[in-house]
């Protein structure tokens, strides 16, 4: 097996290469060549919890697992091959599931924001920010990016780090006003964000709770959408506090899998979500790139 630190992940997989690569899972799942298992969560009497899911893409397959507690959160990735079930690798994941999580909101925006969009509203500066504005700047030609998030000193930091043209601004309604395209990556538990603050025309990605009780954006601003679409149904019912708390049934059917979505809708004024809740099948498209990379550049067995 091959062994991947996060240095490795982070030196090996460039965010273009990413986007890539979930455009081929979408692709793959729309198909039937690929599969998801949504994640599973084991709550120990400590506190700490660990959580799990899986994927398979037609060559591999594999399970991401991750501790949380008030100490941290450590993530691993083991790869299989799809063809006899040998394994074929470790992969430590922070940097993984960051790009990962990134590529896939590029993904979304590429297909669901309008082509001319040039100013995006980034709220939160920690542990996802980073790569997905990243992302953003793969897809469109941006202009402007204003972040925001409750730290000063995170969200200065976070521009200082990009340089033109991101900046940070003082408040969250300065980030979203006149955004055409909206990012939230936090670890809200409510709404960080007034719907009357997203003009109409933008595209949304709300990409922080991944927990039924918590969401980042207002039932009101789900219900202006004019598309919302979201990574998996499957998953999203179980864990998507973003939708949970805001649709009813009837609602739910207004809801595409992101493998659906082809062409954001016509009128320039509507109004489009991304909800990500991150998928194992993800991962392991992501890893198995890696392995490849690895075995071309001869990285060092852990064991075999």
């Amino acid at each position: 097996m091959l062994y991947f630190t996060e240095d490795d992940v982070r030196r090996l997989l460039p965010m273009n290469t990413a986007i890539g690569l979930m455009r081929e899972v979408f692709a793959d799942l729309k198909a039937g060549r690929a599969q998801n298992q949504p994640r599973r969560r084991l709550v120990t009497p400590s506190g700490v919890v660990l959580h799990q899911l899986a994927g398979a893409t037609p060559k591999y397959l594999g399970t991401k697992t991750y501790s949380t507690s008030r100490s941290g959160a450590w993530f691993l990735v083991t790869l299989y091959s799809a063809e006899d079930g040998k394994p074929l690798a470790m992969l430590e994941a922070n940097w993984l599931g960051r790009i990962r999580t990134g590529a896939v909101t590029g993904y979304a925006t590429d297909v669901m924001a309008r082509p001319d969009a040039r100013t995006a509203g980034v709220i939160g500066a920690g542990f996802q920010a980073r790569s997905q504005i990243e992302a953003l700047l793969a897809v469109r030609r941006l202009e402007q990016v204003h972040v925001w998030s409750r730290s000063e000193e995170r969200r200065r930091a976070l521009a200082a780090e990009f340089g033109e043209p991101v900046e940070a601004v003082a408040t969250a309604e300065e980030a979203v006003r006149n955004a055409d395209i909206v990012v939230t990556a936090t670890n809200a538990r409510e709404p960080v964000l007034d719907s009357a603050w997203v003009k109409p025309g933008a595209h949304v990605n709300a990409i922080g709770s991944n927990q039924a009780k918590r969401r980042e954006i207002p039932a009101d601003l789900v219900h202006r959408a004019s598309l919302i679409a979201t990574d998996s149904l499957e998953q999203a019912r179980m864990e998507s506090g973003d939708l949970l708390l805001s649709l009813d049934e009837q609602g739910w059917e207004r809801v595409l899998e992101l493998q659906n979505v082809e062409v954001r809708p016509h009128n320039p004024g509507a109004i489009t979500i991304f909800k990500s809740n991150g998928l194992g099948v993800e991962d392991v498209a992501a890893a198995g790139y890696l392995f490849e990379q690895g075995i071309e550049r001869r990285l060092p067995l852990f064991y075999s």
